[in-house]
């Protein structure tokens, strides 16, 4: 029996945010149309970013429809609920600091149908709203949703400026997060600097992440330093690995320095007779700390 397709199409609500699946009936939608789609909190404009492409029908469960392809009609509703979207903003922040809520409002939304108001905010710890929320409600007359991002996300939101001096990953393409930790930037043999190796947000670069897959490569059967080796018939004490040299340095038992390139030592077949200790490897204590990429 053949297999049955369904075509779908990558739709995104917030720039450079989370793309979502839909299906497609109208088979002129194409990348960089606006559409109406229901999302979880109701009908909202987006752009296709890609497809439409096929998914096998078995697939398509759960998967929404896109309504349709923006009209002209649309874009004047859709016009005007940007402009009431910014007019709510302004006054959600009267009402914020009429509450003396520690919080930092970021957005407010209107969804396409007019059913509600999302309003996107940030802080440093849980904020009870709900005297606000009946405030916003008495003046809107609609549904008041208030959602909680994390500091990743309120930067991305915000907009910044990274350390190499361009905008930040996050807002110019980054659209989910990766887990990062210390673990990448020891593999990279960074300076554990936080300054140094962490974003606008506080947590560490997203940019530790790219090239990682080709640390843990070059870097395959190489062990870490502190490392107790046989090579050659020798036992050694492994002092530094360079990366950058791609050649590691060892100490025999006699007190003499051999410096082996990696491919050699692979070839070779140095055999690992027991790991650093923490005490050998003090500057590496917290490599395994995971840093939350939620906040």
């Amino acid at each position: 029996m053949p297999e049955i397709y369904g075509i779908v199409c990558g739709v995104e609500f917030h720039p450079v945010g989370k793309l979502y699946l839909f299906t497609v009936s109208d088979q002129g939608i194409r990348p960089g149309d606006q559409v109406i789609a229901e999302t979880e909190f109701g009908l909202d404009v987006g752009v296709v970013r890609y497809g439409p492409v096929e998914m096998r029908i078995d697939q398509l469960e759960g998967i929404k429809p896109i309504l349709r392809k923006m009209t002209p009609e649309d874009e004047k509703q859709y016009k005007k609920n940007q402009n009431d979207s910014k007019k709510a903003f302004e006054l959600c922040k009267e009402k914020i600091k009429e509450h003396q809520l520690p919080m930092r409002l970021l957005e407010a939304r209107y969804m396409f149908d007019r059913s509600r108001i999302v309003f996107y905010f940030g802080a440093d710890s849980r904020v009870d709203f709900r005297e606000l929320v009946k405030d916003l409600a008495r003046m809107f007359k609609v549904r008041i949703e208030l959602r909680q991002v994390g500091i990743r996300d309120e930067v991305k939101m915000k907009g910044s400026i990274g350390l190499c001096g361009q905008v930040a990953c996050c807002v110019r393409f980054k659209r989910e997060f990766e887990s990062i930790t210390l673990k990448h930037a020891k593999k990279q043999q960074l300076l554990i600097n936080p300054a140094k190796i962490s974003g606008r947000c506080g947590r560490l670069l997203c940019c530790l992440a790219y090239e990682q897959e080709h640390y843990e490569e070059e870097l395959r059967d190489i062990p870490d330093e502190g490392s107790l080796i046989e090579y050659e018939g020798k036992t050694c004490k492994l002092l530094n690995v360079n990366i950058f040299l791609k050649q590691i340095s060892m100490v025999t038992d006699e007190g003499n320095v051999i410096r082996v390139p990696f491919d050699e030592f692979r070839e070779k077949q140095g055999i690992l007779l027991g790991e650093a200790s923490p005490e050998e490897l003090i500057k590496n204590k917290d490599e395994d700390i995971e840093i939350d990429e939620e906040g």
